[in-house]
């Protein structure tokens, strides 16, 4: 299975210890139509409030250190998925939401102060293979961490359960 993972889109940036109560508020648990919990992504991040509303798919998120920090929940990065957000670029990541997106297939990289490169509304261009992301508004080019193996593995099979399922036919 082959999936390239080279995306260009619109940069939507915010700031430092984004917790994942703000990119999917805990009042919302409750819901478990993921279109029906896309509609509150991102509404607790000040400024990002009608979020929804302005997203278009392919755009990217671009955040400061230590995004989706706070509890375990999956929610946080499924929120993101179903408004076709391509990819997260991060200064720096929690170790849970970093796990929960490889595990869902959805495309991470991080990108040391790359909010000091970028500004919202930027178009970007990013290939997550090899880290590269270029600031096509601005003409600078910037290099983050590319996936590693088995990361790229996981991703390209749309998640851990995809992995595991492909994994297990090999063996039959």
């Amino acid at each position: 299975m082959s999936k390239e993972f080279v995306f260009r889109g619109r940069a939507w940036v915010v700031g430092d210890d984004i917790d994942t109560d703000m990119i999917y508020h805990g009042s919302y648990l409750p819901l478990t139509d993921p279109k029906e919990m896309a509609k509150h992504a991102l509404e607790y991040v000040p400024g990002m409030e009608d979020f929804v509303e302005r997203v278009q798919p392919g755009d990217i998120l671009v955040t400061g250190k230590n995004f989706g920090c706070g509890s375990s929940r999956e929610h946080a990065v499924i929120t993101l998925q179903y408004n076709d957000v391509a990819a997260v670029i991060a200064e720096s990541f929690s170790r849970i939401f970093y796990r929960n997106a490889v595990n869902l297939g959805f495309p991470i990289l991080e990108v040391p102060d790359i909010t000091e490169e970028v500004e919202t509304g930027d178009e970007l261009e990013i290939d997550a293979n090899t880290g590269r992301i270029r600031n096509v508004t601005k003409g600078i080019e910037v290099r983050g961490t590319s996936l590693s193996g088995l990361e790229k593995e996981i991703m390209t099979a749309g998640g851990l359960f995809g992995y595991l399922k492909a994994e297990l036919q090999a063996e039959e």
